[in-house]
């Protein structure tokens, strides 16, 4: 047999050997998710095994680098690496979700400069939502369609500083007065029509601290930096 011959036959054999260890050896059996909070972790889970069916662990890490999922809802990508033959680990990134706005049976979920991230029927635990917006059609990637700029400043305003403060609180709404009301678990606070939200804002928390556990009205209308008083009424 020509030693050329005998050296391709090595080659193929020496391949079909490997493919053949990889296939045995490398076969996935554990999917470690780290960094889910909004998502659900069975969600990322049942994406991976529908993308990534071969379920081996070299072809899907190479797979998730050549063609990352990219259609988990509020999730901004997902970093896959190998920790042993058997297994591999994904870190999930989430999109940061700043509020969401009823849109005819479900929420539209936007992010702090307004942008609109995605849609679900059912709210997330956490999310503000936002009443008193009407609009008829929206585009993922685009800023939410509302027309009056300074209602959607004073959106964009309010969930920056729900953020930064770190407050608890389950809805906004905007009345047909054009004022803003939030909800924080038994207790709605008013706010007036937006003019010192920054001071509001900033005092709010210690004020829901002391008023912890009770239910009722806050009005926060007049509170500003030279009138810093606020009244609770009691359910």
């Amino acid at each position: 047999m020509p030693k050329k011959r005998i050296v391709i036959i090595s080659i193929i054999f020496l391949l079909l050997v490997g493919v053949i260890v990889c296939m045995s050896v490398f076969n996935l059996k554990t999917i470690n998710i780290s960094g889910c909070e909004t998502v659900d972790e069975e969600t990322v889970r049942a994406a991976i095994e529908q993308e990534y069916f071969s379920g081996n662990t070299l072809i899907v890490y190479l797979e998730s680098k050549l063609k990352p999922i990219e259609d988990i809802p509020f999730v901004a990508k997902m970093d896959i690496s190998i920790s042993s033959a058997n297994e591999i680990d994904v870190m999930v990134y989430e999109k940061s979700i700043a509020g969401c706005v009823e849109y005819m049976n479900g929420y539209v979920y936007f992010d702090k400069d307004g942008i609109v991230l995605d849609a679900s029927n059912e709210l997330i635990a956490g999310v503000p939502c936002i009443k008193g917006l009407n609009f008829t059609e929206w585009e993922m990637g685009k800023k939410l369609p509302i027309d009056d700029e300074s209602r959607f400043q004073s959106i964009l305003s309010i969930t920056q500083l729900i953020d930064k403060y770190e407050l608890e609180i389950d809805g906004i709404e905007f009345t047909a007065e054009n004022e803003i009301v939030l909800f924080h678990k038994g207790i709605t606070i008013e706010l007036g029509e937006g003019e010192y939200l920054a001071i509001q804002m900033m005092n709010l928390g210690s004020i829901l601290e002391g008023l912890e556990g009770m239910e009722g009205t806050l009005y926060m209308k007049d509170f500003n930096s030279d009138n810093a008083t606020a009244s609770f009424s009691k359910k």
